[in-house]
């Protein structure tokens, strides 16, 4: 019979609410063959006199939404610490660059929770392809509808898909639309070589009936689309942002929704929730949802799951499957 594999002392570092939700009870199992956890007690800040000792004993972190910055400070309190293991997407927000100078290996489960945002956007795809969005508000307004009248303009065979950012949840949704008999242009101008054609944004924009927003925001990203921008999109286009809200400077956008021109489907947006008694709650071409693309429910489990596969990579010596590097704090989301 092989050896149990060893098991490495874990600090779970988020906020409460959200461990049953990443680690259910199956999820759970299979972390607890390579860590010794607290189930029952996570934590979400590190200024806790209970925590001090399980920190400095800890050897990997497992973090979440709520988890507290992990800087030179908290380093110092946790000498044996040699993994983070995140259950969630992006890590900028609460790790230092000291974590890498101390040569801790970083893992997120961002491809994870790419997933739902992936099918998310597949689902607006085909939704604006058949004219959904608009044409329901047609319905409701008139009450009444002539199959005839829809069908010049409406479906998706031949559609122009335009991709801003062959990131990897833009890379997933690619995969996604293959089966389908859409026309898909990629614009990134460090996506490197891809099965589909590469253009300018000035052209995807132009040239795409139905664009989708998959860049990381960063510097050069902020405001990526702002009103010279968005006045090239074809009258008629959908425009599609699952990524960051600062992406896209909102004043230009509802300028362009208030004049009728094109329609937006925006789960993501700046400010993040919109004001009480925003235009965009009310304009019947903007179709705005709660930031519900990522994972919820269900969903979460697979964030679970994928940290635990880490995990078992780690303790088996094996290199970490989703490993974030320092460099990836610039460039990523």
């Amino acid at each position: 019979m092989p050896p149990a594999p060893e098991k490495l002392p874990a600090l779970v570092a988020m906020s409460p609410e959200h461990w049953p939700q990443l680690f259910p009870a199956d999820v759970r199992r299979r972390l607890e063959q390579f860590a010794l956890v607290d189930p029952a007690d996570p934590v979400d800040r590190f200024d806790d006199p209970r925590v001090v000792d399980r920190l400095a004993e800890a050897e990997v972190l497992i973090t979440g939404w709520g988890c507290p910055v992990v800087d030179r400070q908290i380093l110092e309190a946790a000498p044996k610490l040699r993994a983070v293991l995140h259950a969630a997407g992006s890590v900028k927000g609460h790790l230092s660059r000291e974590v890498w100078e101390r040569g801790i290996v970083v893992s997120s489960a961002a491809a994870a929770n790419g997933v739902p945002v992936a099918e998310f956007t597949l689902g607006t795809i085909l939704l604006a392809g058949k004219g959904a969005f608009d044409l329901r508000e047609r319905y409701r307004r008139e009450q009444s509808f002539e199959l005839g009248y829809i069908h010049p303009d409406v479906g998706n065979n031949g559609r122009t898909v335009g991709l801003i950012g062959a990131s990897r949840i833009g890379r997933q949704v690619l995969d996604l639309l293959r089966p389908f008999g859409f026309r898909v242009q990629v614009y990134d101008p460090y996506a490197g070589n891809l099965d589909v054609p590469t253009v300018d944004l000035g052209t995807l924009l132009s040239t795409s009936d139905i664009v989708s927003v998959h860049a990381p925001l960063t510097a050069e990203t902020h405001h990526l689309l702002g009103r010279s921008e968005l006045a090239l999109l074809r009258d008629g286009a959908t425009l599609i942002n699952t990524a960051r809200g600062q992406l896209i400077d909102t004043g230009a956008l509802t300028a362009e929704l208030v004049s009728g021109r094109i329609t937006a489907v925006l789960d993501v947006t700046e400010p993040e929730p919109l004001p009480s008694g925003s235009p965009l709650f009310q304009l019947p071409n903007a179709f705005v949802t709660p930031h519900i693309a990522g994972s919820h429910g269900n969903e979460l489990a697979r964030l679970g799951l994928c940290v635990a596969d880490e995990l078992g990579r780690l303790v088996a010596g094996e290199p970490l499957r989703f490993g974030v590097g320092v460099a990836d704090l610039d460039r990523g989301a």
